[in-house]
C-alpha cells in the first residue's frame, strides 16, 4: 500500500498524510516523523521494511512543507498535535512512533501527548531540548548549521538560509556510504524538499528546536529507545545523553563508528521488535 491524502484537522487546517506498508486497518501502526527538511513521503527502504514486518506506516507532513500550509511560530508540540489530530481523523488509535534527526523531537512530543496510546517510541540522531548553553552546540559541524542562527531569532535564521551552503564534511564516511546505499531515499527526500521552492518548513523546524518544545517529555509512559551514532557530526552524541537524563527509563544505545545517517542501520531491527511487541 502506498498513498497520500489531505486530511482536515479539527481547526480546519489541512495536512498531507502519507501511508505505506500493509493495507490492513487491523495491522499495527508505526508513525514516522522525518527529518529537517522532508516532504513527508516515505523513503522506499522504510516502506519496504514496514511491509515486510506487517506494519501500517503513517507520516504527517509538518506545517510549511509541501502542500501543508505554514504555521508561523509553531512549536514542536504543535506539530505533534497535528499528527495526533490526523490519526484521530483516520481512526488510528494505538501506535508506535519513531523520529529521525529533526523528527526526533516531534516523535518524543507525540509520545508525551498520546500517553498510553503509544507503546514504543524511538529516536535516531535526535537533538535534545535547547538549554541555552554553548555546550548544546558543542561538536556540531558547520558551527551548528541553522540552529545557532535560529537561537538568535527568526530574522537571523532567515538570513542564514539565504547564504548557507552545505559542508560535505558534516557527514562521515559511514554516512556517505549509507546515502549511496540503503538510505539513499533519505538524501533524495531532503533534496526534493529543498527543490520544492520554499524553505519555510526548514526554518520553522529550527526555530522550534531552540524554543521551548511546549511539552514535558518526562511525561512519556511508552518504552523509549534512543539511537545515536558515536561519530555524528550534525547532532553530536551528547544530545542523546541529555535526552537520557530527562528520560530516566530510556534505553540509550550509542553506536560506535556510526554517523548521522548511518544510525538508520538500527531502524530495521527496532521495527522488527516493535512489530512483534504490538502483536503480543
Amino acid at each position: 500500500m502506498a498513498d497520500h491524502r489531505d486530511v482536515a484537522l479539527a481547526d480546519g487546517r489541512v495536512v498531507t498524510v502519507y501511508r505505506a506498508g500493509v493495507d490492513d486497518p487491523a495491522a499495527p501502526a508505526l508513525v514516522m516523523h522525518y527529518g529537517t527538511p522532508h516532504t513527508g513521503r516515505h523513503p522506499a527502504r522504510i516502506a519496504e521494511l514496514a511491509g515486510e514486518r506487517g506494519l501500517q506506516l503513517v507520516a504527517v507532513t509538518r506545517a510549511g512543507y509541501g502542500a501543508t500550509a505554514r504555521r508561523v511560530g509553531r512549536t514542536v508540540a504543535d506539530s505533534a498535535r497535528d499528527t495526533v489530530d490526523a490519526l484521530d481523523q483516520l481512526g488510528i488509535s494505538q501506535v508506535a512512533v519513531a523520529g529521525y534527526s529533526g523528527g526526533g523531537p516531534h516523535a518524543l512530543a507525540h509520545a508525551a501527548l498520546l500517553g498510553e496510546r503509544v507503546a514504543d517510541v524511538a529516536t535516531f540522531a535526535s537533538p535534545a531540548p535547547y538549554d541555552g548553553s554553548e555546550a548544546w552546540f558543542g561538536g556540531m559541524a558547520a558551527d551548528g548549521g541553522g540552529l545557532r542562527p535560529a537561537a538568535e531569532g527568526r530574522a537571523v535564521r532567515e538570513e542564514h538560509q539565504r547564504t548557507a551552503k552545505f559542508d560535505p564534511a558534516s557527514f562521515t564516511d559511514a554516512d556517505w556510504a549509507a546515502l549511496a546505499g540503503p538510505w539513499a531515499g533519505i538524501g533524495e527526500d531532503a533534496q526534493a524538499a529543498n527543490a520544492a521552492g520554499s524553505d519555510d518548513g526548514e526554518i520553522d523546524d529550527d526555530l522550534a528546536f531552540v524554543a521551548p518544545w511546549g511539552v514535558e517529555i518526562e511525561q512519556i509512559t511508552a518504552r523509549v529507545t534512543l539511537f545515536h551514532g558515536g561519530d555524528d557530526r550534525i547532532v553530536p552524541s551528547h544530545h542523546a545523553d541529555l535526552l537520557a537524563g530527562a528520560l530516566s527509563a530510556a534505553d540509550l544505545r550509542h553506536v560506535a563508528g556510526s554517523g548521522h545517517v548511518a544510525i538508520l542501520d538500527e531502524l530495521p531491527g527496532w521495527m522488527g521488535e516493535v512489530a512483534a511487541g504490538l502483536r503480543s
